[in-house]
């Protein structure tokens, strides 16, 4: 088969604990906003959100949305990070919210029993681990393998009802694959937020609810996830020589 190209090497540093240690260090908890500020897709999400609910955030860098979401009402909301120098200066910044709860946690090895949220959030955090894919038709089996392993873990300390809302550019032709296994217990649609910008970048609000059955056309864009990619076209037969050259052929003879 072709050889898979690989993605630049400024790509990896995303993936990498020191990369992210080292801009928290310099940036603090100033916050910085990969996909824009709640404003952007408030109505969206409060649509899905009930006061009460206990809320995870995963990979929640220096990003203002735990707070937001603390000011807004939802005051029972956990936020973790795999980078200690994070989670150091989001404790120290939102000290005076005695709500929010911040740990140092890797997204595939979540410490929570099972059904410990109403929600688990995500804002561009997955997909860093597609940051080394270069080709969106052709992902690796190492990008399917850590994502499938990341949303088991989402599914398992999500409660029954509970929702999982994905934030991300990812176009649903490419993500929805990933979500839509029937090992994970949910159902899937996705709403699509934007500036009302012409021109301007659109995103995508997955939105999975556990305990309801997926849809048989996302299942089957998830079953496609693991199909081995079909064999290369065979190069097109050569064409057959009209009559006229027949005709000539003949004569030849």
């Amino acid at each position: 088969g072709m050889e898979r190209r690989r993605a630049p090497a400024a790509n990896r540093q995303y993936r990498q604990r020191r990369f992210w240690d080292a801009l928290y260090r310099r940036e603090g908890a100033e916050p910085r906003e990969w996909l824009g500020g709640l404003s952007r897709f408030l109505p969206q999400l409060e649509a899905e959100l009930r006061p009460g609910d206990r809320i995870l955030v995963l990979g929640c860098g220096n990003s203002a949305l735990s707070h937001d979401l603390h000011e807004l009402g939802y005051t029972d909301v956990t936020s973790i990070d795999f980078s200690p120098a994070c989670i150091a200066a989001m404790r120290a910044r939102y000290a005076h919210c005695p709500g929010l709860c911040w740990a140092v946690m890797d997204i595939r090895a979540l410490a929570f029993p099972d059904a410990a949220f109403d929600v688990v959030l995500e804002k561009g955090t997955l997909d860093v681990l597609m940051v080394e894919e270069t080709d969106p038709w052709d992902i690796s089996p190492q990008a399917v393998t850590a994502m499938h392993r990341v949303l088991a873990e989402v599914s398992r300390v999500l409660r029954p009802g509970g929702c999982f809302i994905s934030i991300t550019f990812a176009q649903p032709h490419f993500r929805k694959p990933h979500y839509a296994q029937e090992a994970f217990g949910w159902s899937l649609r996705h709403v699509t937020c934007g500036d009302g910008d012409t021109g301007a970048f659109h995103y995508f609000l997955y939105i999975m609810r556990k305990g309801q059955p997926l849809d048989p056309r996302d299942l089957a864009l998830g079953c496609r996830l693991h199909q081995p990619p079909p064999p290369p076209a065979p190069p097109p037969a050569p064409a057959p020589p009209d009559d006229d050259e027949d005709y000539l052929l003949a004569i030849q003879l």
